[in-house]
């Protein structure tokens, strides 16, 4: 038996290179070149035999465009190169050339045999190349994603693969988009403009975008249908009457969505659950069913959880921080939080790595599964203590390192702490010259010396902005505003004009604003603020100066001016970073100075509208800032409080009797106390939600019962918080979206001297780039503001709600539009309505 074997063998091997040599030695017949005749047994092979032959030379035919000598070169065959034949030269020639991707067919002949030289010959077919796309079928926006997802490039060699390849992937593209039925034909038609060319024309056949009908849960006991659905984000069956429903099936969100179920089971015990299956069957045209074959597993509970390796913390400590009792559901992303990072409470590893323990590591271990119970080992590595020994910064191509450096909590030297660390990313972050999404921390541990370098790496951004803004100013009319911000401006660069790096000296963190409004003649304000946030380059002491210069004018129809008012401002303010009661906390001092010049001005009681106020007042405002993110907060709130007051001039003027003075001595220099309270939280919410709930309340008050307030200081709310008819008058402009502007004011009065608002808001992000951020928002608030302290009522509040958005714009700071409705009725306005407001630049209070 094992002889026939042996003999079958060599039969087949035999016939095979007989095979072999009749395609490489055809007849003359066969041959596409006339070759002189020779005797035949001089060109006659014997497959059983090979021979070694030189090449005496190659021709190559059939190619145009490509060069023959590359192509030879290619082929790995070369003059004068000795070949065995019958061998494997030949055929791997072939192969390479046909690898190249270049080539639609590929022959070697042999021409004639002298001797022991052979002549080869190149029979070569030359594939065309893409000369031009067309996308039919679909819309134009669709034929940019689709070209570019592609990838083609013209003049790129056109073969079988790139068809196919073609094919599947705008295929791929329509089937995640959810149009499972999409018919794709790709076909090429010769270019005759363009030689050895041909177009590609891609026929799209979307057809229509499927929904799902039903979903079901196979072998899914532990939980209801609704609840496991509810676990699907971005594949959901459709509801009869919910058109906000997205019943869509797009597979990548599918794929996402089964690893969000995995975890919802994983946290509930299940940690052996895992899908088995899943399959989509057709119901018709427009609609599938979905099927999920679930296995979930037991439900498993913790037993026994121990501490190895531990020596600076007790058990009785870390398991206080562990908060997992025997008993308790077998939920892995909740040991691993408190192992690892909790944003709300302290973590393990924050225990350590907040004490210098970089090293720190651990590692739970399952030793022991009896039943449905689990024995899990915490295996802890302490390791040593390490300190900062360098700060390296990249990225900050414009933004000077100084102003880097100081923001940071990581100084080298001293103990490293992750909280520092966590710290020094939210400083870097609130000063707003970077992208947020693109902020890089890397600590480079050195465990020979017990040191760390740590990375920052940042990518700069553009912060300066253009406020172009507009409000209706009552008299006034349209009132425009113009106004720029350099917010990362350098002062001592103004002299080294090739350190700039724009048209502005910029890079040491300082804020140079210059604002202007106008409405022709009637009215125009200047004001010019520059801010030094580091006075002296060694401490956070924020120095602020703010001039400012208004003129209001009165003119009649023939352009005649009849009177008008001048307001001239200066602002003076010194802030520091506190420690106590945290180092969220900052105080500002300022020091404030206003002259009225009042000249017939007419329709205010001032002395017939001539005369002139003076008002030197001291702020101090104590705010606390702890928001994740300046343009899109998650989490954290911003307090502030603030205190204003004048020196009570009239306790120095004892016996005068004020309510028989003329207005223009009464109020020459006028006498207020101010009081300010703004409270801001943000809470994270399911999914990418998160709540705003925010608090004002403002009071002013009198040393002098005779004197009063006075016309100057008042609250003005209602609108969209931009400033109205008499916004020269140093008056605090409060929005109350769903009303008119400035309409919620006590009746014949200027302004209230009492105002409270509450304000609640649901926001969700749209889009968390850096060039523009965008997100929605839905809200509810509610305020008044009341002409005396007396007439104070907490609950009698006008009421508005509606809906919004916000885009953030590098170049213009925040844009807002909101639709309000507001429900109350104002006093001699009616009811608040429907309204739109619009703001450039501007955050409503």
């Amino acid at each position: 038996m094992k002889k026939i074997v042996i003999l079958c063998v060599f039969l087949c091997y035999v016939m095979m290179q007989y095979a072999q040599a009749q395609r490489l030695f055809p007849n003359k017949k066969q041959n596409p070149t006339k070759t002189e005749e020779k005797p035949e047994e001089e060109n006659k092979l014997n497959p059983n035999q090979p021979k070694d032959y030189n090449i005496a030379n190659i021709k190559v035919s059939g190619t145009k465009f490509l060069d023959a000598g590359a192509l030879v070169s290619l082929s790995g065959l070369r003059l004068g190169m000795k070949i065995k034949i019958p061998g494997e030269a030949l055929p791997n020639a072939i192969k390479k050339l046909w690898k190249q991707g270049i080539l639609g067919d590929v022959q070697i002949f042999i021409e004639k045999i002298e001797g022991d030289n052979v002549y080869l010959h190149y029979i070569l077919t030359e594939r065309p190349k893409l000369s031009r796309l067309l996308i039919t079928g679909v819309r134009k926006g669709e034929v940019s994603t689709l070209t570019e997802k592609l990838g083609v490039i013209k003049g790129k060699i056109v073969t079988p693969t790139m068809l196919k390849n073609t094919q599947n992937i705008v295929q791929k593209h329509y089937f995640e988009k959810g149009f499972l039925s999409a018919k794709i034909n790709v076909m090429q038609k010769v270019d005759t403009l363009l030689s050895n060319s041909v177009a590609l024309n891609i026929q799209v056949d979307k057809g229509p975008r499927v929904k799902i009908k039903t979903l079901e849960f196979e072998d899914a006991t532990a939980f209801t249908t609704k609840r496991l659905s509810r676990k699907l984000k971005g594949t959901k069956q459709k509801q009869r009457g919910n058109i906000f429903r997205n019943s869509k099936f797009i597979k990548s969100k599918f794929e996402e969505d089964k690893e969000n179920l995995i975890k919802f089971y994983n946290g509930e015990g299940y940690r052996d659950a895992r899908v088995v299956s899943d399959s989509l069957y057709k119901i018709n045209k427009k609609y599938v069913g979905l099927k999920i074959k679930m296995d979930e597993g037991r439900k498993y509970y913790y037993r026994n959880i121990t501490w190895k390796g531990n020596y600076i913390h007790d058990d009785k400590t870390l398991s206080s921080i562990l908060r997992i009792q025997k008993g308790d559901v077998y939920d892995v992303q909740t040991l691993e939080k408190r192992l690892n990072f909790s944003q709300s409470d302290l973590d393990i590893t924050s225990l350590y790595m907040d004490d210098g323990y970089l090293f720190f590591s651990i590692n739970p271990v399952e030793v022991a599964i009896s039943g449905d119970s689990i024995d899990v080992e915490m295996q802890v590595y302490e390791g040593a203590q390490a300190n900062v020994n360098d700060i390296i910064l990249n990225g900050n191509t414009k933004t000077s390192d100084h102003v880097v450096r100081r923001e940071l909590r990581t100084l080298p030297g001293e103990k490293f702490r992750r909280s520092d660390i966590i710290r020094s990313q939210r400083e870097i972050s609130t000063l707003n010259y970077f992208d947020q999404e693109k902020i890089g921390i890397n600590p480079i541990p050195n465990m020979q010396d017990g040191t760390v370098d740590i990375d920052y790496s940042v990518v700069e951004k553009p912060s300066d902005q253009v406020e172009l803004s507009g409000g209706w100013g009552g008299v006034f009319g349209f009132v425009g505003t113009l106004g720029v911000v350099f917010n990362n401006f350098s002062a001592k660069k103004i002299f080294k004009p090739k350190q700039w790096g724009g048209i502005l000296p910029s890079g040491d963190g300082q804020r140079l604003a210059v604002r202007f409004q106008a409405n022709g003649r009637r009215f125009q304000t200047y004001s010019l603020t520059f801010t030094e946030p580091w006075m002296g380059g060694k401490r956070p002491n924020n120095l602020s100066l703010n001039v400012s210069h208004s003129v209001q004018r009165t003119i009649d129809f023939t352009g005649r001016v009849l009177g008008g008012l001048q307001v001239t401002s200066a602002t003076l303010s010194l802030g520091r970073r506190l420690r106590w009661p945290d180092n969220y906390f900052t105080i500002t001092n300022s020091l404030i100075y206003q002259r009225y010049n009042l000249d017939n001005y007419g329709g205010f009681l001032f002395n017939n509208g001539t005369g002139v106020a003076n008002s030197v007042a001291f702020n101090t405002t104590i705010s606390r800032n702890s928001v994740d993110n300046p343009m899109f907060p998650k989490s954290g709130s911003n307090i502030n409080f603030s205190v204003s007051f004048t020196p009570p001039y009239s306790s120095f003027n004892r016996g005068v009797n004020y309510e028989t003075m003329n207005t223009a001595d009464k109020f020459r220099w006028i006498e207020y106390h101010k009081w300010m309270l703004d409270n801001t939280w943000f809470t994270p919410m399911p999914g990418k939600f998160v709540l705003s709930t925010r608090a004002h309340f403002g009071y002013i008050g009198a040393y002098n019962d005779q004197l009063g307030v006075g016309p100057f200081e008042r609250f003005v709310l209602g609108g969209d918080g931009l400033t109205g008819q008499n916004f020269l008058l140093g008056l605090d402009i409060i929005g109350l979206r769903g009303y008119e502007n400035n309409s919620v004011t006590p009746q014949g009065l200027s302004g209230g001297v009492l105002y409270n608002k509450f304000v609640l808001d649901i926001r969700y992000p749209i889009s968390n780039n850096p060039a523009a951020t965008i997100f929605a928002l839905t809200f509810i608030e509610a305020g008044n503001n009341f002409a005396t302290y007396s007439d104070y009522s907490p609950f009698d509040l006008k009421r508005s709600a509606g809906v919004g958005a916000r885009v953030f714009m590098p170049a213009f700071g925040m844009l807002g539009l909101d639709w309000g409705y507001g429900f109350d009725e104002i006093p001699g306005r009616g009811r608040g309505g429907s309204r739109f407001h619009f703001t450039i630049g501007q955050q409503i209070r």
